[in-house]
């Protein structure tokens, strides 16, 4: 007996279509039958309560880290996947700082297999593959074979491409499969030592700090390089002012570039690295009021394009040394929705359409990964409250990292469902 779906009375919104609507949803076998203001509940029909609540076509995170294969106490792609899940993700892009790094087919395979088989594969696992043979920035991994095994971007992450030849010829060879090099964007020489973002706090509390300088120098690169081979090139985790203004500049003479932001880069300064707690420290760092102003002005006028999470789970032994000597990252999927409705949304920084346009519409196009949410598609669709007060609970986290700075921070808005491949999941 085919399983039916009825949506009931959800404000569903899609940028893609201009819609914006009250709309009942019948899904039957996981394809969406009807779409209209009522539908009588058919037999059989399991019926979902969304009166007065948020439909949107299904959130992408695009920069996840699952830790599979190689680092399984800190993550797995299940417990990920699950995290995602009730993060409000119908899907993650996992980038390549595995062991072994995904530079090779087998594992792109690996991954892809394993995301399709746990949590009834609810939550689809889009591999990201390294530009270079184990992320060593020596020689090109190859870019053939990893998409044609399945993956849908490039990328060190965790590390920069910092040698310009071998990323012009990344560059030239991913753009024969319309692919994006995704770059993690900082000069090396810049970096080595930091642990915050230099200027006054680190100055007063005594740390090394990472100049904005060296993620704008790497940009500034490869904004060049990316004109010059007429490719595609995507920033990770952008954090300054300054390269905020650089992408600016280089969408406007046309050069095929995109970026992304995570929440944590929007919410907090480096104000909070007072506290010592090593969960405020994230590569790149915490920087300014100054950059979030001018992050949050990129948001709104475009120069941004994704909002993703740059999730990277860690153990508690891990975070609980010296600040000087605990690892990068920070747990992300289980926060992002409520703190992007609660910044960007409540302050009126971003409309909602712009949001999902942020967390789906344009990562999804960025990827190759676009869905339809219309009669005879498939139903894929991301359920939120958007005036669901909440306290963030770490131990609560699906993620069996809690690796999080925002613990027993209010939230306004939150993600309380997915639908994808057949399976409602609603909390």
């Amino acid at each position: 007996m085919p399983k039916k779906y009825l949506l009931q009375g959800g404000r569903f919104i899609d940028p893609s279509t201009h819609t914006d609507s009250i709309l009942d949803i019948l899904i039957v076998d996981g394809v969406i039958q009807s779409m209209k203001p009522s539908i009588a509940p058919p037999s059989d029909c399991e019926v979902i309560d969304l009166r007065g609540k948020l439909v949107a076509p299904g959130f992408i995170d695009m920069h996840v880290h699952l830790r599979e294969p190689g680092f399984e106490h800190k993550e797995t792609i299940e417990t990920g996947t699950l995290s995602a899940a009730h993060g409000g993700f119908t899907a993650v892009c996992c980038m390549p700082n595995t062991n072994p790094a995904i530079d090779d087919e087998s594992i792109v395979h690996f991954v892809h297999s394993k995301g399709k088989n746990v949590n009834n594969g609810i939550v689809d696992v889009f591999p990201i593959g390294a530009v270079t043979k184990g992320r060593k920035g020596k020689e090109l991994s190859s870019i053939a074979e990893l998409v044609q095994a399945g993956a849908v971007g490039l990328s060190d992450d965790g590390a920069p491409v910092y040698d310009a030849e071998i990323m012009r010829r990344a560059l030239e060879y991913a753009s024969m499969y319309d692919v994006p090099i995704i770059q993690h964007c900082e000069e090396p020489a810049l970096v080595q030592g930091g642990v915050m973002n230099e200027g006054l706090v680190a100055t007063e509390l005594g740390m090394p700090g990472i100049p904005p300088v060296a993620e704008e120098i790497m940009i500034g690169r490869d904004v060049q390089l990316t004109e010059y081979t007429r490719s595609r090139y995507h920033v990770a985790h952008i954090s300054t002012a300054g390269s905020v203004g650089l992408v600016r500049d280089a969408k406007k003479k046309g050069v095929r570039i995109t970026c992304e932001v995570t929440p944590h880069h929007f919410t907090l300064t480096d104000d909070a690295v007072r506290s010592f707690d090593t969960n405020t420290k994230m590569n790149p760092p915490l920087r300014t009021q100054t950059d979030i102003d001018a992050i949050k002005l990129g948001l709104r006028d475009g120069t941004i394009d994704v909002i993703a999470t740059d999730h990277a789970p860690h153990s508690l032994d891990e975070k609980e040394v010296d600040y000087l000597q605990a690892p990068f990252g920070i747990v992300g999927l289980e926060t992002a929705i409520g703190l992007a409705i609660t910044e960007l949304v409540v302050t009126k920084i971003l409309s909602l359409a712009q949001l999902i346009e942020k967390f789906s519409t344009n990562p999804r196009k960025i990827i190759g990964r676009t869905i339809e949410t219309r009669e005879g598609e498939l139903a894929n669709l991301t359920f939120m409250d958007l005036d669901a007060v909440w306290t963030v609970k770490t131990s609560r986290f699906k993620s069996k990292s809690k690796n999080s700075p925002f613990e027993e921070r209010t939230l306004k808005g939150k993600a309380i469902g997915i639908f994808n491949h057949g399976i409602a999941l609603v909390y």
